[in-house]
């Protein structure tokens, strides 16, 4: 009885994981569309904000 109450644990703590490592994926998935999504002007223009800004604050 308690080694089966035991195997039981265990497989609850691998569905855990497995459902940690999924909703990882999708939220590095979802970072990567949006990411991809800006245009390189829109990229190049963020970029000289952030150069500025930091020149700035130097």
């Amino acid at each position: 009885m308690r080694m089966r109450q035991r195997m039981r644990w265990w497989k609850v703590l691998g569905l855990a994981g497995l459902a940690g490592v999924a909703a990882t994926g999708v939220v590095v998935a979802r970072a990567e569309r949006r990411r991809r999504a800006y245009t390189p002007e829109e990229i190049r223009d963020r970029l000289r904000e952030r150069h500025a800004k930091a020149s700035s604050s130097s």
